[in-house]
């Protein structure tokens, strides 16, 4: 008997010890890493430079500032005509000489009122002298990013296993962020409002994060708003005991919006949509071999509304959604004192293949993108996770100290000729344009002065392909066949000094 009460003693110590072990590996992907719950550039304020608040460990502050400056030419993203109100894709002679600031502030409280624990999060940004009109992608000044209040029960499901209840104002990053994402490199960011309910963390050795929020509508001047007519809901379980390389995600994402597509008041008029979209992530580094792989594929299916003039009345019907993606990369990284790492990328999105339907049957085969991150797949913001064919190859290395170096050249084809370059608003409905988009070259420079300061300089260059140079000659004229570039330097400050790059 006394040997069995040892045995399960020995049993129960076991056990606790794998819930204390951290199983969290983090992906070596391009881009694709979420950022923490808790902003990178945030610290407890006992581990700041502040000796007097060496004991304070239950606030966390924060506070930050970022300034680059962009140059784009020939540049292909669509602005609005300020007459119309609508957007466009004609290009302006002159280049675009963009300064873009953002300033950040976070405040958290934990522990100290346990299992009461709350965040706040400001956030300004602006923009300065540019040619096309300030967007929502660019200024937002002064508005409450994060103000949630929660419930975090420390060993609620086991030990150091929590149950985290949230209500409020949040960000969220989910999986390689392709469909859930704070958007890092835009200078304004993505938020929602809602509920929030995670049983363990990522450290364990699996954990389940569910939410059900609306998501913000950003106002340039004015408080934002929750989109009461969008729901966006779901969860992640993320599985990694399976192995001590290879992190498992079965994943589910849905999208209700209740439009109102009559509304002649409302200048954003939705249309219904009801799109369910599981999936399944999988990645893993095998740090003895030094290779690393990332991939995901996700289904979406449900209905689609959309919308017609027929007899001078606009009609709306709901049409099968019926959808799918994929991402795959495959990395090595070299034994070499500068850390070089090679990798390759595939990843496609479907695109609509019936611009012409009937109003009242067929289906809807263009990916939905939800609220993803893009700059994995361009360093010019031009491409999404829709209608689209892109191959990639990348080398990244790091040859002195805090000091990163990438580069990389992308290709892109349509996934379906006669549905649109999205993020240009470029479409050919006969689908007589060919497939091929273009090709995109980018180099990148990261440098960490020091805790408090680092600083980045990018540069791509996109050379149009023959449905760009087709499409872009009809709708804007000959300056449309020519190559886009943009240079892109940036700063960013943290009054805490962190010491990790505010530039992802």
């Amino acid at each position: 008997m006394k040997h069995k009460k040892l045995s399960l003693i020995a049993l129960v110590a076991l056990s606790n010890s794998a819930l204390a072990e951290d199983f969290y590996q983090k992906t070596k992907a391009y881009r694709v890493e979420p950022e923490p719950d808790t902003p990178s550039y945030v610290r407890n304020l006992s581990k700041t430079q502040f000796e007097q608040f060496r004991d304070v460990e239950w606030l966390d502050v924060g506070v930050d500032f970022r300034s680059r400056y962009e140059y784009r030419e020939n540049d292909y993203r669509p602005w609005t005509d300020t007459r119309s109100g609508k957007p466009v894709s004609t290009f302006r002679e002159e280049p675009d000489n963009l300064w873009l600031l953002r300033s950040r502030a976070y405040v958290g409280v934990k522990d100290i009122l346990d299992p009461l624990r709350f965040a706040v999060e400001f956030q300004d940004s602006r923009s300065y002298n540019g040619l096309y009109e300030k967007s929502v992608s660019d200024v937002n000044e002064f508005e409450l990013i994060q103000g949630y209040a929660e419930l975090y029960f420390n060993n609620a499901l086991g030990n150091n296993r929590p149950l985290q209840l949230r209500a409020g104002r949040q960000h969220l990053e989910l999986l390689d962020r392709r469909l859930m994402g704070n958007n890092q490199f835009r200078n304004t960011t993505n938020n929602f409002e809602g509920f929030r309910v995670r049983l363990g963390k990522k450290q364990n050795n699996w954990d389940l994060d569910t939410f059900a929020l609306q998501p913000i509508e950003r106002l340039k001047y004015d408080f934002d708003r929750p989109d009461e007519d969008t729901w966006i809901y779901g969860g992640v379980l993320s599985v990694k005991q399976w192995s001590d390389f290879i992190t498992i995600q079965p994943y589910f994402l849905g999208k209700k919006v209740n439009g109102d597509p009559y509304n002649k008041i409302a200048l954003d008029r939705k249309n219904d949509a009801d799109i369910y979209a599981p999936g399944l992530r999988v990645y893993g580094v095998f740090s003895d071999s030094g290779f690393d792989f990332d991939a995901d594929i996700n289904k979406q299916f449900g209905r689609f509304g959309t919308t017609r003039t027929v007899n001078k009345k606009l009609q709306q019907s709901l049409l099968q959604h019926d959808a799918i993606a994929y991402s795959l990369e495959l990395g090595y990284t070299f034994d070499h004192e500068w850390k070089p790492r090679a990798s390759l990328y595939y990843g496609y999105g479907s695109g609509d293949k019936d611009p012409n339907r009937n109003i009242t049957s067929g289906s809807n085969e263009r990916f939905d993108t939800f609220y993803g991150f893009n700059q994995p797949w361009s360093r010019n913001d031009y491409f999404s996770w829709d209608n689209v064919h892109a191959p990639k190859a990348r080398i990244e290395f790091t040859p002195y100290k805090d000091v990163r170096l990438d580069t990389g050249y992308n290709a892109y084809w349509l996934a379906s000729e006669t549905d649109a370059w999205n993020r240009a608003n470029l479409r050919d409905l006969n689908g007589k344009s060919g497939f091929f988009l273009g090709h995109e070259f980018d180099i990148r420079v990261r440098h960490q002065l020091n805790p408090y300061v680092d600083w980045s300089a990018s540069y791509s260059r996109f050379n149009p392909g023959d449905f760009t140079e087709t499409v872009s000659s009809n709708t804007t004229g000959a300056q449309g066949t020519t190559g886009a570039q943009g240079f892109y330097f940036e700063v960013g400050l943290n009054a805490f000094g962190d010491g990790k790059l505010t530039y992802k």
